[in-house]
């Protein structure tokens, strides 16, 4: 199942976004704790996080959350059927083509504002 193919990079990339999303909470957390500080620190900081360079970290966060949630499918299947570690390559397939279908919007969306130089709105 591993060994340099889809097996490996699902693990290796079910790790890697699932890091990702602990350094966001860590960040979300700490932006919420700023609020201690009064509502200037806290605002200070939301314009901060509006920054082009948080937008594509929050397509990194989205594929994130995306691929980390299918692919957690996929492992639910290959560990409580008969056939998921049969059809395990198949499945990690069927994870791309539901994380294509479901990030092209936010994609289009995000990106969009961020190279047209909007804010999303």
């Amino acid at each position: 199942m591993y060994r340099g193919r889809e097996g490996q990079w699902a693990f290796y990339l079910h790790r890697i976004s699932g890091l990702g999303i602990l350094v966001f909470l860590v960040l979300h957390v700490a932006n919420i704790a700023s609020a201690m500080w009064g509502p200037e620190v806290s605002n200070a900081l939301m314009k901060f996080y509006h920054q082009p360079v948080f937008q594509i970290g929050l397509l990194a966060l989205i594929a994130g959350v995306l691929y980390h949630g299918f692919n957690g499918l996929r492992i639910i299947l290959m560990d409580f059927t008969r056939w998921g570690v049969r059809y395990q390559r198949q499945l990690w397939y069927g994870v791309w083509a539901l994380f294509v279908v479901f990030y092209l919007p936010f994609l289009i969306r995000i990106g969009g504002s961020i190279l047209g130089g909007g804010h999303g709105d």
